[in-house]
């Protein structure tokens, strides 16, 4: 199964979707804290569609890459990891 990649290793384009999406749903310093800490510790990720609820939102992603963030009534598909 591959690693989730580290902010630095994302592709330009995914980054700067992920800053606006950060950004429309108005996640807090702290729930980003806890994604960092989350990413950090290079959690393995299904080598599909996935997504991890942090309980205040939902990264969703697919292989390595996080993809979008979804508000916590927002479906998701995927693996929930």
């Amino acid at each position: 199964m591959p690693h989730i990649y580290p902010w630095s290793q994302l592709p330009v384009g995914i980054r700067n979707h992920l800053i606006d999406r950060m950004r429309e749903r108005s996640i807090s310093v702290a729930d980003l804290n806890g994604l960092r800490l989350w990413v950090e510790s290079r959690p393995e990720v299904p080598d599909g569609p996935w997504f991890k609820d942090f309980g205040s939102f939902k990264l969703c992603g697919e292989r390595p890459y996080p993809k979008t963030f979804l508000l916590p009534g927002q479906a998701a598909h995927g693996s929930e990891i």
